[in-house]
């Protein structure tokens, strides 16, 4: 039975915020689930950013990351292979999906700028965050933990952990989907 991957990505970050191009992953959440939402599997790692490497008191505090989690990871150069491996486990996917695209521009940026090749690329990318506004009706998007409530579901785990958002996300899956998938 093919499956659903749903990736969410922690990054270094400032209260303003930076510009995507100066934003690093620290944190790499996939769950993968089937079409009805059912987690079958995980993956976390923590990734050690390059360019900045010390996490701003903004960033820590957001995503209650701390510098010596990212301190002892390891490079996206290095973690990247490990999950590829985890995914030839995986079996078929159907495809990748995300709370918006954030996710994705920012992983296909890093994966560009470090020349690693993934089967992510190949795969259709799913923006969870639009089709979960249009299978609502709603006039504008909604943020995940919006969008839970909305369903009639809490936010289970910490806000802003790779793993514990790709985790919440996966659950709204099944409202997206046609029935069919």
């Amino acid at each position: 039975m093919p499956h659903w991957l749903v990736i969410d990505l922690e990054a270094t970050t400032d209260e303003g915020g930076w510009p995507l191009q100066e934003m690093e992953i620290i944190e790499l959440g996939a769950s993968l689930v089937n079409a009805s939402g059912r987690e079958v599997g995980h993956f976390q790692r923590f990734v050690r950013p390059q360019r900045r490497p010390c996490l701003t008191a903004f960033c820590r505090h957001l995503t209650h990351i701390e510098q010596a989690d990212v301190d002892t990871a390891a490079p996206l150069e290095t973690i990247w292979p490990a999950f590829e491996r985890w995914l030839q486990h995986c079996g078929p996917l159907v495809g990748w999906a995300s709370w918006g695209e954030y996710d994705r521009r920012q992983l296909e940026q890093e994966l560009r700028q470090y020349r690693i090749d993934s089967r992510l690329l190949a795969l259709p990318h799913l923006n969870l965050k639009q089709g979960f506004g249009q299978a609502r009706q709603l006039t504008h998007p909604v943020g995940l933990n919006v969008a839970l409530q909305l369903a009639g579901l809490s936010f289970q785990g910490q806000q802003h952990r790779a793993l514990e958002d790709a985790r919440n996300t996966a659950r709204l899956l099944p409202l997206v989907l046609p029935a069919s998938s």
